[in-house]
């Protein structure tokens, strides 16, 4: 039998009528609608035309309420969905999809040992197929990591499995246009938040996408989506190619996967996106306070040099290495509050103050990596609110993040380029059809 979930929320797709019957149905008619719901637009008013005691009178009607279904209905079945909701369990989903008492008794006895039901997620989506009659026939449940749970009813007695689901790739594309933030267009664009975040890391190295940010970028992005046998996306995987506009400067990518099985995000020419340093130490923020000469600074009360680049953010906000290095320090440093010292190489070194916390198991002398979470955002030691102060350090001595020339990770070597541009040649040449897309049809 083949699976074909809805689209809507518990929508049914026929109701169970009996017999044939009349009822007797109220209706509100307005001699003029236009002052009851507003729909100026909708009709022609002349001119002066007062609008006040427009007066309502109620008209009774008998009217028939044909068949929705013939006299005989026991082989209809029906496909519903029910949302999972927050503090949520199985009894109260199957009372909501009218299930009968027997098939839910039978039902909770035969899943009392699963792990699905057990792990209820809000917002995930459980399928079933009923009878018109309450009769539960299948139900079927992703949960985890790509897990079916799959209730059938064979023989009349219910039989309970619980599997890897086989997922099926498929590529979409999307294109978008900035007019505030970048979240707020991935959105229009319907881009799912995760590929959004994709998106910031693969050109963190060559945007600041708190600084650089500008009304009018616009950004094309080819990912890939995963469904399950019934058709449903379960989740979005990859961004396999992107481009990224940014003030009229656009920035290409395309993933690669060489055959030692190594892969990354290269330009279409075969340059390397990977930095040894991120332009930012946040996902998605904004600069409170530049690295400068000469700022007052809001506690001391008095002009001094800021050595440093301050990212405003929310308590809590997670805090990423900008470069792969070891651990130098975590403790507590008079005005930094809780800092964090990375070394990256004998030349550089990066610093991370007023955390509020540190990463779990974080301690000196461990490796980290490019990208990992090391702390969180907060505002212990000299700071007025909740930010994150980061400082990039050459040779012991602070420098401006967005001035320094950072080294990069090697491109695709001669020999490797020719198979490189075979198997990115589509991907390129899906970035350059979405281009083409109106931009003014995006706003």
């Amino acid at each position: 039998m083949q699976i074909m979930p809805l689209r809507e929320k518990s929508k049914i797709l026929a109701q169970k009528t009996p017999t044939k019957r009349k009822k007797r149905l109220s209706w509100i008619v307005a001699l003029s609608s236009l002052p009851l719901f507003g729909f100026v637009t909708a009709f022609g008013i002349a001119p002066n035309t007062s609008l006040d005691n427009i007066s309502v009178e109620e008209v009774v009607r008998d009217l028939s309420i044909p068949d929705l279904l013939p006299e005989t209905n026991e082989n209809l079945t029906l496909w519903r969905q029910e949302n999972i909701q927050r503090g949520d369990t199985i009894t109260a989903i199957l009372a909501r999809l009218d299930v009968n008492a027997q098939d839910t008794a039978d039902f909770l006895r035969t899943a009392r040992e699963s792990k699905a039901m057990r792990r209820l997620i809000p917002g995930k989506t459980i399928y079933a197929q009923t009878t018109v009659e309450g009769d539960l026939l299948m139900m079927r449940y992703l949960f985890g990591k790509e897990e079916l749970f799959l209730m059938e009813k064979v023989d009349n007695a219910f039989q309970m499995s619980e599997q890897q689901a086989e997922l099926d790739t498929q590529i979409r594309m999307r294109a978008g246009l900035v007019n505030s933030s970048l979240f707020a267009a991935t959105d229009k664009a319907r881009i799912p938040n995760k590929v959004a975040a994709q998106i910031t890391e693969i050109f963190a190295s060559d945007i600041d996408f708190y600084r650089d940010l500008r009304k009018g970028d616009h950004f094309t992005v080819v990912y890939e989506t995963m469904h399950d046998d019934g058709g449903e996306q379960t989740k979005s995987g990859r961004v396999l190619a992107a481009e990224y506009v940014n003030n009229g400067k656009p920035h290409q990518a395309v993933y690669y996967q060489a055959s030692s099985g190594e892969g990354g995000y290269y330009t279409p020419d075969g340059k390397s996106l990977r930095k040894q340093f991120l332009r930012a130490p946040l996902s998605f923020s904004r600069i409170s306070s530049g690295f400068t000469n000469a700022r007052f600074h809001p506690v001391l009360k008095r002009w001094r040099a800021h050595r440093g680049v301050d990212y405003a953010a929310p308590t809590g906000t997670p805090v990423m290495a900008t470069a792969s290095g070891k651990v130098s320090f975590a403790g507590t440093q008079r005005g930094y509050g809780n800092l964090i010292i990375l070394a990256h190489s004998e030349k550089y070194d990066t610093a991370y103050g007023h955390l509020s916390r540190f990463a779990k198991g974080l301690r000196n002398g461990k490796r980290i990596n490019q990208g990992d979470i090391i702390g969180y955002v907060g505002a212990t030691g000299m700071a007025t609110g909740p930010h994150l102060h980061y400082e990039l350090r050459v040779n012991g001595v602070q420098q401006d993040p967005a001035k320094v020339v950072l080294p990069t990770a090697p491109p695709i070597a001669e020999k490797g380029l020719a198979a490189f541009k075979k198997e990115t040649e589509s991907l390129v040449a899906r970035l350059n059809v979405l281009r083409n897309t109106n931009l003014a049809a995006l706003n």
